[in-house]
């Protein structure tokens, strides 16, 4: 998920000669199969793909950049967080952006800004100075995901529009499955810095495609004005949050982060009142009046809080625990890519015949199973009796999960919010990782601060708050989900996201109306 509430519409464009070069085709006229359609879905997935690849690529990297920068577990979160936030921040408003000044311009922007961000990100001569590429990063990425599947959406003729996207999403899929191995290589042959440094050729590549072949095109009916404020105010809640609940455990909660803490709660507030006040909301609060749509959320929380933090702590666990290679951590959770390509479309033919409620239960719970089942990997023990079983498990239940979860914050608005609702989704799952691995390892009796990266002592623990975390989400999801969802389901392999809008066509056997609680 993550584009704004009119990518997957049928909407006008508009094209400037002045902003796109004589061999760009005209906006809404492309077919499938010819190539120019080839091209346009080339620049979409490049550009898409830097920030996926690089969401699955960085974990593999944390044990040796702590190594090389001299950092703690806390460093470590933080250049995982520092991407979070932002995007999850600006994410909602990025493809507003597009709409507005044109998807095209916007795009270009985002891979620019991605590009320099990474090259700073490998030139980064302190964990200080790499965390803050690492936020230009996310802000970067905020442009690119939404940005990607608006081209799309807008380029192509309403008739060929599904295959585009179906190509689009295989082509994706196979960029997430080959990363952990790209960037386990790089790292061990080259550098962690290649793991940025990979990224500047992806995004120059993409930026000729898309100057050449891609149309510009815009919404003339999009809102003028586009909620800054209210954007800026979660980044800086979220981020003063964050902090005290990674600093704090770390020093000691001294009365600088208990005092930046209490800020960004203040400023979380805020936010509310924004939105409430804006006559241009980021976040129109009353979608959440929909019992099904808050409780979708909320099993989105869940359960991809407990997946982010899992994946955070066992790609570090397994480099500097059980001594497994770069190339080895990153591929040890592959399980999860593959199943998700496999099998996600037939689940979603299955909760189109008994609904969403069942598999938003059952799966949560079998995943969060998984995630606690990661306990058992101990020094000696084989990867296909420890790590195999339980990423297999969680693979399991995460499959299970995200085509039902999908449709049900779709279905749960109206038709003209369908975009928002999906990009507020993709934005909650974005925060719930980043709450999580900020909040969890402390949690679970982790050292996170002190020299190096030690997860001898609570690592066990956190497996099973990550497990349960996810249940949770299961349980929510038993109480909440009601109204029965048919769901055509075009999978992505990449578990970073929960789904982009177009990824699931919605066609409802019963709709909630959007202020009402469901049945």
């Amino acid at each position: 998920m993550g584009d704004d509430d009119r990518t997957g519409e049928n909407r006008a464009v508009t094209r400037s000669p002045s902003d796109e070069p004589e061999a760009a085709p005209a906006p809404g006229t492309l077919r499938t199969g010819t190539a120019a359609g080839r091209w346009v879905i080339a620049a979409a997935v490049l550009g898409s793909g830097v920030a996926f690849l690089d969401g699955s690529v960085v974990n593999t990297a944390l044990p040796t950049i702590g190594r090389d920068l001299h950092t703690d577990l806390a460093g470590l979160q933080w250049v995982l967080n520092g991407y979070l936030l932002t995007l999850g921040s600006f994410l909602v408003i990025g493809g507003s952006l597009g709409d507005r000044f044109g998807r095209r311009k916007l795009f270009l922007i985002g891979l620019v800004s991605f590009g320099t961000a990474s090259l700073l990100c490998g030139l980064a001569p302190t964990t200080v100075t790499l965390i803050a590429a690492r936020s230009i990063q996310g802000i970067a990425a905020a442009l690119l995901v939404p940005g990607s599947l608006a081209i799309i959406s807008a380029s192509f003729r309403p008739e060929d529009r599904g295959a585009a996207i179906g190509a689009w999403a295989g082509l994706g899929g196979v960029a997430s499955a080959v990363g952990p191995f790209l960037g386990g290589w790089l790292i061990e042959s080259v550098s962690w810095r290649a793991v940025f440094f990979i990224n500047l050729p992806l995004a120059a590549a993409a930026f000729v495609l898309t100057l050449w072949h891609v149309p510009e095109s815009r919404d003339p009916n999009a809102d003028h004005a586009i909620d800054v404020a209210g954007a800026s105010a979660l980044a800086l809640g979220l981020g003063s949050v964050v902090y005290a609940l990674i600093e704090g455990p770390a020093n000691g909660w001294g009365a600088t982060e208990v005092g930046i803490g209490a800020f960004g709660v203040v400023a979380l507030v805020g936010f509310i009142v924004i939105e409430l006040r804006s006559q241009h909301p980021m976040v129109p609060l009353g979608v959440f009046r929909s019992r099904q749509f808050s409780g979708a959320n909320l099993v989105t929380f869940g359960v991809y809080g407990g997946l982010g933090a899992t994946t955070f702590l066992v790609v570090v666990y397994l480099q500097t625990r059980l001594g497994y290679s770069p190339i080895a951590a990153g591929a040890s959770l592959l399980p999860l890519t593959a199943m998700m390509m496999l099998f996600s479309a037939r689940m979603g033919a299955l909760a189109q015949r008994i609904g969403p409620r069942l598999p938003m239960t059952v799966g949560p719970i079998i995943a969060g199973l998984g995630m606690a089942l990661f306990s058992l990997l101990e020094p000696g023990a084989s990867y296909w009796t420890s790590a195999f079983p339980a990423a297999t498990v969680m693979a399991i239940g995460m499959t299970i999960t995200v085509a039902p979860l999908t449709a049900t914050v779709l279905a749960a608005v109206e038709d003209a919010h369908a975009g928002l609702s999906s990009a507020i989704n993709n934005a909650v799952a974005r925060i719930g990782g980043l709450l999580a691995i900020a909040v969890l390892p402390a949690l679970a009796g982790i050292a996170v601060g002190g020299k190096g990266v030690d997860l001898d002592r609570g690592f066990n623990t956190a497996m099973y708050i990550a497990g349960a975390l996810s249940a949770v989400g299961g349980v929510v999801a038993w109480f909440t989900i009601r109204t029965a969802v048919a769901v055509r389901t075009i999978t992505r392999g990449d578990l970073s996201i929960p789904c982009q809008p177009a990824c699931v066509a919605v066609e409802l056997t019963a709709r909630e109306p959007a202020s009402a609680n469901p049945i």
